[in-house]
């Protein structure tokens, strides 16, 4: 363990606050110091938003869509009852859910909007909490017949209101009572919900019974949908699903259907914390600058300290104390900065927004205009210990540097 004497820390400090004709020296610290500072801060504050913003949307996510996904090889999927028992039995499984999948055209009046068509049991608003929460306007209690729940993005559109009617089209079925005639069916909307998601193809949710007979799937459905109690280790539980199925049948998880958006938030997140480390790394050369500035102007003491006896060690102490103070108060400013920002970050991100003309929490993505930050404990705790470690380790060479200047050569036009 190295020990820093009480003298080395006094000449680092001394050194650090140059004299006057000196100024450049203490300058170069500032600067230094500020640069740490804002960089530790920077990735803090990146870090946390991109983190906030990755669980929000694998939030919402798997909040509103099965984890694991059973299909047939068929287009409709028969006899699925006992191969859902056989699932609900098994662990780590919290619900499964019959579905049924199908496009369909919203229209009313001369408008016209393109649609997903979910065919669910009422009990699925029971079980999955999220869509009951996401309600803004209408009941579920109501969710069986002729009925459905809209998307408020389509009833925006066409100008719904809860309690009109919307009529539906959508192509006949190969194999249905009239095959290839396109069928057309009027719905009664008995509630509309709001889910922060650009929706390709919005939504429209049609009890199972009725979504059987308007797709004519004489019974079957398109998949069942299951839930986990651990999404994120999918991978873990997807094997025991796996070896119930039969010929014919599939599954597929979260993480395969949102494959791309999964891998475009890793990859995004690792480059932007990359380019931020960088910046870091750009303002601890700061300090080898400044600590050559600093050896150079200080030859002449150096070389006076060498003769009464010092130690080449002791003065690469007294250098590595002097860039690693540095290091140590701009990492732990900007650790303070970094983590009140993010506890901040609401009420400094309205007025900024209003400041640049911006208006924040509208459209239909809000949950990128909020930017939430969570802080991970272990991240910020790598980013702190990072920035100290970059720091400390640019001062090795300049210290080294000054622990190697000759005394005779220092003092010869003194």
């Amino acid at each position: 363990m190295i020990v820093f004497n009480r003298h080395e820390q006094m000449l680092a400090s001394r050194y650090l606050r140059a004299r006057r004709r000196e100024g450049s020296a203490s300058v170069t610290a500032v600067f230094s110091f500020l640069g740490i500072m804002l960089g530790v801060a920077t990735l803090i504050i990146v870090m946390s938003v991109m983190t906030g913003l990755r669980q929000q949307l694998l939030d919402l996510i798997l909040g509103t869509e099965g984890h694991i996904i059973v299909e047939a090889d068929s287009r409709y999927f028969a006899g699925y009852e006992e191969l859902q028992n056989k699932i609900q039995q098994s662990p780590h499984v919290a619900r499964v859910a019959p579905i049924i999948n199908g496009q369909a055209m919203a229209s009313k009046r001369s408008r016209v909007v393109p649609g997903r068509v979910r065919g669910v049991e009422p009990s699925y608003f029971s079980d999955q909490s999220e869509f009951s929460q996401r309600v803004r306007r209408g009941s579920l209690d109501d969710f069986e017949g002729d009925v459905v729940v809209l998307w408020l993005g389509i009833s925006s559109q066409l100008g719904l209101r809860v309690g009109d009617t919307v009529t539906l089209l959508t192509p006949g079925e190969p194999e249905g009572d009239f095959p290839g005639v396109p069928l057309t069916r009027s719905f009664e909307i008995v509630a509309l919900f709001y889910v922060e998601y650009d929706y390709e193809f919005p939504e429209i949710l049609m009890p199972l019974e009725t979504a059987k007979g308007y797709f004519e799937t004489n019974g079957g459905i398109s998949a069942l949908e299951v839930l986990v109690d651990e999404p994120l280790a999918v991978d873990a539980h997807r094997a025991a699903i796996e070896a119930m199925l039969g010929p014919g049948q599939r599954l597929r998880d979260w993480q395969q259907i949102n494959k791309s958006l999964v891998n475009a938030l890793y990859v995004e997140r690792n480059m932007m914390f990359f380019i931020l480390v960088l910046i870091v790394l750009v303002a601890s050369m700061n300090i080898v600058s400044g600590l050559a500035m600093l050896v150079k102007d200080k030859a002449r003491d150096i070389a006076i300290l060498r003769t009464m006896g010092a130690t080449q060690t002791s003065v690469m102490r007294i250098f590595v104390v002097a860039g690693g103070s540095i290091g140590f108060f701009g990492t732990l400013f900007g650790f303070l900065v970094g983590i009140l920002f993010c506890l901040n970050l609401e009420s400094i991100r309205v007025p900024l927004a209003r400041l640049i003309g911006t208006i924040a929490g509208e459209g239909q993505v809000s949950f990128v205009a909020q930017l939430p930050a969570v802080i991970d404990p272990m991240e910020v705790t790598f980013v702190v210990v990072l920035g100290f470690g970059l720091s400390l380790l640019a001062t090795l060479y300049p210290a080294w540097r000054a622990a190697q200047l000759d005394p005779v050569e220092a003092l010869r036009y003194e």
